[in-house]
C-alpha cells in the first residue's frame, strides 16, 4: 500500500514525510520513498501483556510527490500526475500557517482554495481520460471491439456524468470486475483522499486556523477525513525522550502526535484492517484488505502457511485484553476454531495451524 503525499509547493510535505518515514530514498525534484509505521494502541497493550522480544507495527510505503502548481509548468504538472497515479491513497497536505519568510506560492493563504484547486485538477484529468476512452470505443466498429469494450461502454457514461458534476469517481459503487475494467486508465479520483492541514504553533494552541469552518464543511461534504498537525511541533515531539512527550503535548492540548492520527487515517481510508499474532518472541500487526479469508490472511505471513492451512485459532482482541491471558480465554470458551473461509475481522488475534 503506497500513501502519496501531494500538495502545492512549500506546504510542509517534506517535513511531514520525514516525520512519517525518515529520510527515505529519492533525489532533488524526484519523488522520495520511505516506510512509515502505523501507530496502534492495541499493539502496545498486547506487547504489555506478552512482553515479547520484538514488537512489529503495521507499515505503509510513503511517497513524497514533489509539489506543483496547476497551469504554471506543464511538464512539472505532468510528472506530478504520473507520480499520483502510482499511489493507492492520497494525503493532500494543505497550508494554514502564515507567510512570514516563506510566502505562499499563490500569495494569500487560503486552505479551502488550495483543497479545491488540487481536487478540481484531479477531476479534470480523469474527465479527459474518460471522455477520450468513450470517444475511442464509440468510434470502434462493434465487430472490432474487444470482449471488455461493451462493458466499458456501459460504465463510461455514468463516470463521465459524475465527473462533469465536479465529483470524484470514488463516489460511485465499484465491484472488483468494474475496477478490473478501468485498471489501465490510471484514474486519480478513485483513490481515497485524506486532507492534512499544516498549522502554525499559535493556531495549534488556539485549536483553530483561519478558514477552518469552511474547509471542514467542504471536507464533510466530500467525505474526506481532515487531520491537523503542526510540523515544527511534531518535529520537537519526535526528538523528545518517550517519557517527556506526554507532558510536552499537554502544553498544546493534544493527546497524541498529529502524524500518528494521520497515519491511522490513511490506513483506514485505504480499506485496510489489522490482525495480530502474539507470543513471547514477537507481537505483530499484519495489514490486510478488509474481507480477506483466514487462508488468505495466512498467506500474508508466509505462503507455506497458506498452502498448508489447517485451521485458525481466533480470539477477539477485546476478549484477550479483558481476560488477561490466552488460558483465561480458553477457559471462558471464547477461543474459536475457524476454517479457511472465515472472514478475518479487525483486531483478531490469530494462531494459524498448518502442515506442509
Amino acid at each position: 500500500m503506497d500513501i502519496g503525499l501531494i500538495g502545492l509547493p512549500q506546504v510542509g510535505k517534506s517535513l511531514l514525510f520525514r516525520l512519517l518515514a525518515g529520510e527515505g530514498r529519492g533525489g532533488p525534484g524526484q519523488a522520495t520513498v520511505g516506510m512509515a509505521s502505523v501507530p496502534d494502541p492495541r499493539l502496545d497493550r498486547l506487547a504489555a501483556l506478552y512482553k515479547p522480544r520484538k514488537v512489529t507495527p503495521a507499515a505503509l510505503r510513503v511517497t513524497d510527490i514533489p509539489g506543483a502548481v496547476p497551469g504554471e509548468d506543464r511538464a512539472r504538472w505532468n510528472r506530478f500526475l504520473e507520480a499520483v497515479r502510482g499511489a493507492d491513497v492520497l494525503v493532500h497536505v494543505i497550508r494554514a500557517f502564515g507567510g512570514g519568510s516563506l510566502p505562499h506560492v499563490l500569495g494569500e493563504v487560503d486552505p479551502l482554495r488550495d483543497a479545491r484547486l488540487i481536487r478540481d485538477e484531479l477531476i479534470l484529468t480523469d474527465l479527459a481520460t474518460v471522455e477520450s476512452a468513450r470517444q475511442r470505443l464509440e468510434a470502434t466498429p462493434p465487430r472490432k471491439r474487444r470482449p471488455d469494450d461493451q462493458a466499458l461502454l456501459e460504465r463510461l457514461p455514468e463516470m463521465q456524468a459524475l465527473l462533469e458534476q465536479e465529483r470524484p469517481l470514488r463516489e460511485l459503487s465499484w465491484t472488483d470486475e468494474d475496477l478490473r475494467l478501468v485498471k489501465g486508465f490510471g484514474l486519480l479520483t478513485l483513490k481515497p483522499l485524506v486532507l492534512a492541514v499544516n498549522v502554525d504553533e499559535g493556531q495549534l494552541q488556539q485549536g483553530t486556523f483561519p478558514g477552518e469552518e469552511a474547509l471542514r464543511q467542504a471536507a464533510a461534504q466530500w467525505g474526506e477525513p481532515l487531520i491537523t498537525f503542526c510540523g515544527p511541533v511534531e518535529a520537537e515531539i519526535a526528538e523528545l525522550p518517550a517519557g517527556e512527550r506526554e507532558a510536552f503535548m499537554g502544553e498544546y492540548g493534544i493527546g497524541e502526535p498529529g502524524v500518528a492520527r494521520l497515519a491511522r487515517a490513511a490506513y483506514e481510508a485505504s480499506g485496510l484492517i489489522s490482525f495480530f499474532t502474539a507470543g513471547e518472541e514477537e507481537v505483530r500487526a499484519w495489514p490486510i484488505r478488509r474481507g480477506l479469508t483466514a487462508k488468505q490472511a495466512a498467506g500474508k505471513i508466509h505462503s507455506d502457511i497458506e498452502r498448508g492451512f489447517i485451521r485458525a485459532e481466533v480470539v477477539a482482541y477485546e476478549d484477550l485484553i479483558r481476560l488477561g491471558s490466552m488460558a483465561a480465554v480458553r477457559e471462558a470458551g471464547l477461543l474459536r476454531l475457524e476454517g479457511r473461509d472465515y472472514v478475518v475481522q479487525d483486531g483478531d488475534v490469530i494462531l494459524f495451524r498448518f502442515n506442509v
